[in-house]
């Protein structure tokens, strides 16, 4: 997607050095571009712990190139595989949540245990990553090829009026490699020329929608207006929503959607209000080996901090030659405790359809079977 009308990738080998793992470090966004180069896998983990990167989808491919980076620069000899495991062990422990991260590291390691030399595993890892950025691209682009049908259906039934749609969190190209899972659709459906507005929630306590959402679509001149996180329900009730579609970090091999907080509260005021309401995902989103999601899914619990306190802009006034810069406050009293669960699970009843890269499916055991039944695992 582009950034001041140039294309990018979200993460990307350093031109001419392939010991660097570039990525947009998304702290600082949307008031500052920064690119972050990784050189090691304690970078790579750092980045991903702290949200350099972020999205399940992005955190996964972070993850490959973590583990490619661990092999060029583990020690040589009988250490080298041991360095891997514990890389592998560090890469995982940093997001309990989302399944894409797992994954990616589960694969790195199956294809570099195929080899014996050092050589061999180093290129298999290099190989690894590039095919796992390359797919999650390719994913997005599907995913937004299946959901533009949806836009465009009810643009039809609305005889080419805007289509209003309303997005929680960040599940855009941010998220992913490219295109993104929620966003994917909505970027496909103006390509094809749709008129249509996104609602795009601010999603406390990091602000993922009104910081990176906004962002994105603002340099892809998509019409949209950010909201409080508690505007959605009175949207939908006077007829301003014409659908939902969110991300996921884990969905259930039933159709239970693990996404960022709020979304649960999304889908019940999607349900009293007749709206409908997708999650976006890849395949590679989905725990095949669980049906309960309430039951199975880890909620990750971050920082208190996160809540506690809110950063932004910093604008100067009067005559202060001074630059603008970020900054961040305290908003509730200063010993007041604060919870920061990170992500709930909204239970597969409420969700209308599930967007994936091979089309849509009912969010239930035996349709989601049906599309993917190469996937499906005996228990």
């Amino acid at each position: 997607m582009k950034v001041n009308g140039k294309a990018y990738r979200s993460i990307w080998e350093k031109p001419g050095d392939e010991g660097i793992i570039q990525i947009i470090d998304q702290r600082w966004l949307p008031h500052k571009f920064i690119i972050e180069g990784l050189r090691t896998v304690d970078e790579v983990s750092a980045a991903i712990r702290d949200m350099h990167v972020r999205g399940a989808p992005l955190i996964g491919v972070a993850a490959a190139y973590g583990m490619y980076l661990a092999a060029i620069t583990a020690p040589k000899g009988s250490r080298f595989d041991t360095y891997l495991i514990e890389s592998a062990e560090k890469l995982i422990s940093t997001r309990p949540t989302a399944v894409n991260l797992a994954w990616a590291v589960g694969r790195q390691m199956a294809n570099m245990n195929k080899f014996y030399s050092v050589s061999e595993k180093i290129v298999s890892a290099l190989t690894t990553a590039r095919h796992i950025a390359d797919d999650d691209a390719g994913q997005c682009r599907k995913i937004g090829e299946h959901g533009a049908k949806l836009i465009r259906e009810i643009s039809e039934r609305k005889s080419g009026e805007t289509v209003n749609i309303l997005t929680h969190c960040n599940a855009g190209w941010l998220a992913t490699v490219d295109w993104g899972t929620a966003t994917a659709p909505i970027y496909m459906a103006r390509n094809q020329g749709i008129d249509l507005h996104v609602w795009v929630d601010e999603t406390r306590p990091r602000n993922q929608g009104a910081k990176l959402t906004a962002w994105e679509l603002g340099h892809e001149g998509i019409n949209h207006t950010v909201i409080t996180d508690n505007a959605g329900g009175h949207l939908m009730q006077h007829g301003l929503v014409d659908m939902a579609i969110v991300g996921s970090d884990r969905t259930t091999a039933a159709g239970d959607v693990a996404n960022k907080i709020g979304t649960y509260l999304k889908a019940l005021a999607a349900l009293d209000n007749n709206v409908p309401f997708y999650a976006a995902l890849p395949s590679t989103t989905i725990d095949w080996s669980i049906e309960d999601g309430l039951k199975d899914i880890p909620i990750e619990q971050r920082n208190a901090d996160e809540v506690r306190f809110v950063d932004g802009l910093y604008k100067h006034q009067g005559n202060c030659q001074c630059e603008n810069e970020i900054t961040e406050v305290l908003v509730p009293p200063e010993g007041s405790p604060a919870a920061n669960y990170a992500f709930d699970v909204t239970p597969s009843r409420l969700v209308t359809g599930l967007i994936t890269e091979r089309g849509i499916c009912l969010a239930n055991k035996e349709s989601i079977a049906e599309l993917f039944p190469d996937k499906i695992i005996d228990k």
